[in-house]
This record gives C-alpha cells, structure tokens and sequence, in this order.
C-alpha cells in the first residue's frame, strides 16, 4: 500500500458535534487559517510546515490537531495525562480527523513551552518501555534532542510547535534529520516553526499562515527567508531602527 494512504492524518475538517456550538465571531474563530479550516478543510501531506508571525494562527491550528489526534495539551505521546494550566482553545473540539487506512496510532506533540513541566511528569511517571534520561540535569537543548532520540522512534502521527526554539545551528539539523527519517519510515509530520532552516525540510509542503488565510509557499519565496537573507546581508539596516 502507498505509504501516502497510511498517513495517520489525511484530512482535518470542521465538524463540531450537535452539543457544541462554537461562537465563530470571537477568537479562535476568528484567526484567519482557522476561518479556512472551517470553510473548507485542511488536507496534510506527509511533511506539513506552517510558518507565519506570530499571532497567526499556526501554532492555534498544530495545537487543534494535536489535542483532537488525541494527544495531551501540554505536549508528550497519547497516553500522557500532564495538565497544569489549561490554556488550549476550543478548536479541537470541533475537529474531524481522517486517518489512512492501517495508519499508525504512535507519535508524539512536542511543545515548546511546556516541556519543562512535562519533564518534571516524566519523572514522576517513568516509561516502563523508554529508557529515558533524566532530562533536567540536560541543557535546555540537550533535553530535546534526547526528546528526539528517546521518543521520535516509531513511525506515527508527530506534532511540534516552535521545536527550534531551544536548538542550535547544529541541532536544527539534527531535527530536520529526525524528522525526515520519519517520514520515511512511513510517519507523518506537522510542524509549526519561525526557524528558515526547519522550514526547508526536504519535500515539505509548507503553507504561510496571515490574513489571507493559509497558502502554499515554496521555501525561497517565504517572507520568513526574505527577512532573513536581507538581515544577513546588511544586519545595520534593520538594527539602526532598534538602537
């Protein structure tokens, strides 16, 4: 079977159930690729990339999915139960997931900002089947790459938001490695990044969230990589407007 038709998320829709009733003039309804999504759906590629400002609704929209794909808000596998703060929007509850045909049921939704407190759960509730290490006696960025070795081993349904944020240069790559080799192993990948370089993952389909909703870009005419060559290349114009 073609491993596209086992992707464990084919299609995500609008399809709130009779007792929920969402109020789609305030927020997140309101965000543009949201609007999208429930005008006409959402179909994800094996390696899905969304970038945009902030406040664009990406990180809204890999949330959604990943709390309706079954995964907890706080980030960890679909049998983590860590939840401090609940901070998550309605979004998920009005979601419908179509799986391929025999897709995988594993993965993982890696969140930037509340991986210290899923940590902190994993210690308290260790693995009996994952090694893992202690991760709070790791580097910030040692910790997600360990993140990335000890749980990203199975093909299976992958979400991240912002993963970038505590990884070097080097690590980068190293993340844009893992993540290809779980596409090819038959896994699928949504990702959220400001990152040009996690943006440039080999045969991503990469869709640019603003006002105008979502819509696929290719890598070179992404306004994320336009500001960053222009920055690169003359860092005093931009900084003179800072200083």
């Amino acid at each position: 079977m073609n491993l596209l038709d086992r992707r464990p998320v084919r299609r995500v829709e609008f399809d709130p159930p009779d007792d929920f009733s969402p109020d789609l003039g305030r927020w997140p309804w309101t965000l543009p690729p949201v609007r999208q999504l429930v005008s006409g759906g959402l179909d994800l590629a094996p390696l899905t990339v969304l970038v945009g400002e902030n406040g664009s609704g990406k990180s809204t929209l890999v949330e959604g999915v990943a709390l309706a794909y079954g995964f907890s808000p706080e980030g960890g596998s679909t049998g983590a139960r860590h939840s401090t703060r609940a901070s998550e929007s309605e979004l998920s509850s009005a979601l419908r997931l179509t799986r391929g045909p025999g897709a995988p049921k594993d993965g993982f939704f890696l969140r930037a900002e509340t991986m210290h407190g899923f940590f902190s759960y994993l210690e308290a509730n260790p693995s009996w089947h994952s090694r893992d290490p202690v991760f709070h006696e790791l580097s910030h960025g040692e910790s997600f790459l360990a993140v990335l070795r000890h749980r990203f081993q199975r093909p299976g349904f992958y979400c991240l938001d912002e993963p970038e944020s505590a990884l070097s240069f080097s690590s980068c790559l190293a993340l844009v490695g893992a993540l290809t080799e779980i596409v090819a192993a038959g896994g699928q990948v949504l990702v959220a990044t400001h990152s040009p370089l996690v943006a440039a993952l080999p045969g991503a389909t990469i869709l640019e969230a603003g006002e105008w909703g979502l819509r696929e870009v290719a890598w070179a005419d992404l306004e994320l990589v336009r500001h960053w060559r222009a920055f690169l290349d003359a860092p005093g114009r931009y900084l003179r407007h800072v200083t």
